[in-house]
């Protein structure tokens, strides 16, 4: 699935949406599990990949002690 954004903000509003979701939702929609899924995996693996980069940049910036 490709990502919708490569944003940071916009793949954490995507987890956000489909925890909310899945959360409220009274009647569980089976059909839509799957891509709901697969969607929050994508916006998750950009938001982890982000926060390594920053963690790197960070690092590369500032001193140990």
């Amino acid at each position: 699935m490709t990502p919708e954004s490569e944003t940071y903000k916009d793949n954490y509003a995507i987890l956000k949406e489909v925890a909310e979701t899945l959360r409220t939702q009274k009647e569980p929609d089976i059909d839509a599990l799957i891509p709901m899924v697969d969607r929050a995996l994508a916006a998750y693996k950009i938001c982890k990949d982000r926060l390594q980069a920053v963690k790197t940049a960070f690092g590369e910036r500032l001193p140990e002690n």
